[in-house]
């Protein structure tokens, strides 16, 4: 059910960020996320390592890495969460690098606590000006995974 994401997958996979990130996100203005879509399409999708969860043909999840050591996304359609597609997805990623960060917004109680029982760990905390929110800083390095 995981494979590599093409550019055909961009459409799909716009469409499920926009659905997840605005239920994994109610403390964020909706506005935010639409408004951020041609950045995410345009500068964030194409260079970044790209895998998804496709059921049939239709994408429940996917995850991005960037520059080789970044998951710079990690979502999971809003239906098929807790079914342990974000785990395969992040275990999938694991796999392929030794090191890897990411961001979360220290609100998304419910992704820092799965982020935590895979392995990460908070190294810091940043501010994003756009969102007026705090956010985590986490890392994973390979040797700490159980």
């Amino acid at each position: 059910m995981i494979r590599k994401g093409d550019k055909r997958d961009i459409p799909p996979l716009l469409t499920l960020w926009l659905e997840s990130t605005i239920f994994a996100h109610p403390f964020i203005e909706e506005r935010y996320w639409y408004e951020s879509e041609p950045l995410v399409r345009d500068v964030y999708l194409p260079p970044a390592q790209t895998w998804v969860w496709d059921e049939e043909g239709v994408l429940q999840g996917f995850v991005s890495v960037m520059d080789d050591r970044f998951v710079g996304a990690l979502f999971v359609a809003p239906g098929k969460i807790g079914q342990g597609i974000g785990r395969a997805l992040l275990t999938h990623v694991c796999e392929r690098y030794p090191d890897l960060s990411l961001e979360v917004y220290q609100k998304n109680t419910r992704a820092v606590n799965f982020y935590h029982a895979q392995g990460f760990r908070i190294e810091d905390s940043a501010w994003q000006d756009e969102t007026r929110q705090p956010t985590w800083i986490m890392r994973w390095l390979g040797d700490q995974k159980q």
